[in-house]
């Protein structure tokens, strides 16, 4: 083999560590953050990630350029796939309460890599989030008072004609971000606090809205006159539902808060499924009302909801609009802030992150250098970028994460539980076997119950009938089936969206193409759930899985597949970065651990043995883990090993000596 090049065992080595899953061996209750947050707060704060974007951002957009009053509809769909993502999120956050979300769920499940491509697709989602919550915020403000703010700005800077940057510098966007991280820094109950306040505010506006809106509304701007109720057909009310999906981005940050919550297997179902029936309920009417009180090809997209009470001559209504959209804005930043810190300390804790970025303050609990590095780089992109052409980035962001999150929970069900003993000492017990899963990792089988059915197995019953998958490893046959029903649901949306002209089939070519991809897809599924499944009564578990995983990919893929090219393109170049930047790491990593463990095995100096104590002493010295005691009395010395949780045995050794 030529100098310089790996050899393949080593790259097999090197895949196999990408490839490497997290294991929680410490108690999933421990952690250095405070729990404090009660299933109160943790509902606030999904309503609080949630309300704000899809109704002050994205209803303008959505009802006069992609779906008219079928905005209804969009907000419908997007809801429920928010609710099967809600779900597989829901599971995790009960069945490991720590941070890191979509990222934290994927290192469990599917291994270090995807894991690492998840996490960086996440910071890069609410770095660009909250730089536009901080532009939008800066906006409505703006509005207010009349844009003085931006001709005062225009007057003094001039205005900017350049690509991808915003026509003149927002100092207020960049001030209200550097606020938000300082109050972010200080301690979570003053940011708990402060999102209660902003939430109220915007929910009694919301109230408002929905309230005023029924009673100016005018059910003839949904007739034929005015374009029909769904204009643009139902691509138009998919591809409205696909934005809209971002609406719903923030009940995720529940799963993320879930490691400073009180109860989490408790509040965390809990808080996921209230935020989320009112989030999607407030929605759903405030679509209503927005296409009822104005025609919907009159509205202005960047103030849709305020701009609707300015034409029909309520200016009053207009402010308070304005107002509560700059108390929702704060409210998201906040979230946004609040999330992206401890979603890098994840990361660095888990080692695909520098390691500067695992620091915690010592009396707040707050992952200080986190806040102050993306703080500012957040700052920094609202001053000067224009990002509101990234919706649609972000909502191609957020529907892959969910999607890995449901692949995950399929793989995390059908996989063995870690024997109790991995936790604590090793008992005598019975003899077990290994054997290797489809992923390359170690496994362990009790021989002395071997019918016993396990995770990834066949279930007893079917054995009979299936007996062609009995040969199969336990776990094969299931991640068979799983790559299957991926690619099956790939090519059933494909074919859904884009028809047979675009894929350039005869209609003939085009059914036999949709038939062939949805039985696949029914068969995979069949497979799946003629395997076992791991049953827990202590914490929330998705009902009918495989199906409601199994929906909330095919749904989101085919969203996902409303996207425009750039917008994948985009994507596709961030995640490229990403893989160069993890594998670069990874070598790295591996560098300076081959050069720790050869300075380890250097032969140590040889130290001259201690002279010989007293015969009425002993003394004790810490070696590590054990403890290390060494014992004189008439008989010569003897050496004993005391593990730490042996101190009943250690006094009771001395006691005899004496």
């Amino acid at each position: 083999m030529a100098r310089g090049l790996p050899s393949t065992a080593s790259l097999a080595r090197f895949w196999q560590k990408l490839n490497r899953l997290k294991t929680l061996k410490e108690s999933t209750t421990e952690t250095s953050l405070q729990r404090h947050l009660t299933t109160l707060d943790l509902t606030l704060l999904g309503v609080g990630g949630m309300v704000g974007s899809g109704l002050y951002v994205l209803t303008g957009t959505v009802a006069k350029e992609m779906a008219g009053p079928a905005l209804l509809m969009s907000f419908c769909v997007a809801t429920l796939a928010s609710l099967l993502a809600a779900l597989c999120h829901t599971e995790f956050g009960a069945r490991v309460p720590r941070a890191g979300s979509a990222y934290l769920f994927t290192y469990m499940s599917m291994g270090e890599l995807w894991a690492f491509l998840i996490g960086w697709n996440v910071l890069l989602e609410y770095l660009v989030g909250g730089t536009v919550m901080a532009r939008a915020w800066s906006g409505y403000l703006d509005a207010i008072f009349s844009h003085r703010i931006r001709s005062f700005t225009v007057a003094h800077v001039g205005i900017w004609q350049v690509p991808f940057l915003a026509q003149y510098p927002d100092f207020l966007a960049s001030g209200i971000t550097l606020l938000a991280s300082a109050l972010i820094s200080c301690r979570c109950r003053i940011y708990s606090w402060l999102n209660h306040i902003f939430l109220a505010v915007s929910l009694v506006v919301i109230l408002f809205i929905i309230i005023l809106g029924f009673v100016l509304a005018r059910p003839h701007n949904w007739s034929t006159e005015e374009g029909g109720f769904a204009p643009f057909g139902f691509s138009g009310v998919m591809a409205g539902a696909a934005t809209c999906f971002y609406a719903f981005v923030g009940f995720d940050i529940i799963a993320v808060s879930c490691e400073e919550a009180q109860n989490p297997k408790r509040a965390v179902p809990m808080a996921i499924t209230i935020s989320l029936g009112l989030v999607a309920g407030g929605y759903i009417l405030v679509s209503i009302v927005l296409t009822l009180i104005v025609p919907w090809h009159s509205l202005d997209p960047d103030s849709a909801l305020a701009d609707a009470f300015y034409q029909r001559g309520y200016n009053w209504a207009g402010l308070i609009v304005a107002a509560g959209s700059v108390c929702a804005m704060n409210t998201l930043l906040l979230n946004d802030l609040f999330y992206l810190p401890r979603m890098v300390h994840a990361m660095a804790a888990d080692g695909l992150f520098f390691q500067v970025f695992t620091y915690m303050h010592p009396q707040t609990q707050v992952p200080m250098v986190s806040i102050l590095v993306f703080g500012v780089l957040m700052a920094f992109l609202a001053l000067l970028l224009d990002l509101q052409a990234l919706v649609h980035f972000l909502s191609l962001g957020t529907l892959l994460d969910y999607t890995f999150v449901a692949t995950s929970i399929i793989v995390l069900r059908f996989q063995k539980t870690p024997p109790s003993s991995s936790l604590g000492p090793v008992s005598p017990g019975p003899v077990a076997e290994g054997y290797e899963d489809s992923s390359g990792h170690r496994r362990l089988e009790d021989t002395e119950h071997p019918s016993a059915p396990e995770p990834g197995q066949l279930r007893p019953a079917l054995r009979p009938f299936l007996g062609f998958m009995s040969g199969c490893r336990p776990g094969v046959a299931v991640a068979w089936a799983l790559c299957v029903l991926v690619v099956s649901a790939i090519i059933l949306d494909c074919g859904l969206i884009f028809g047979d002209s675009a894929l350039h089939l005869p209609p003939w070519g085009h059914t036999l193409l949709l038939l062939l991809s949805s039985v696949l897809f029914l068969l995979s599924l069949l497979v799946l759930g003629a395997h076992q499944q791991q049953h827990r009564e202590d914490t929330f578990q998705v009902p009918m899985v495989p199906l409601t995983p199994a929906l909330s990919i095919l749904l989101n893929i085919f969203l996902m597949l409303q996207m425009n090219y750039l917008t994948w393109l985009r994507l596709s170049v961030w995640l490229l970065i990403g893989s160069g930047k993890g594998v670069a790491g990874d070598c790295w990593q591996k560098e300076e651990m081959q050069r720790h463990h050869q300075a380890c095995t250097l032969e140590p100096p040889e130290v001259p043995a201690p002279p010989p104590e007293p015969p009425s002493q002993w003394r004790c010295r810490k070696t590590g883990p054990s403890v290390t005691v060494a014992v004189h009395s008439c008989l010569p010395f003897r050496t004993v090993l005391v593990s730490p949780a042996a101190q009943k045995e250690k006094k009771e050794l001395a006691t005899d000596v004496s």
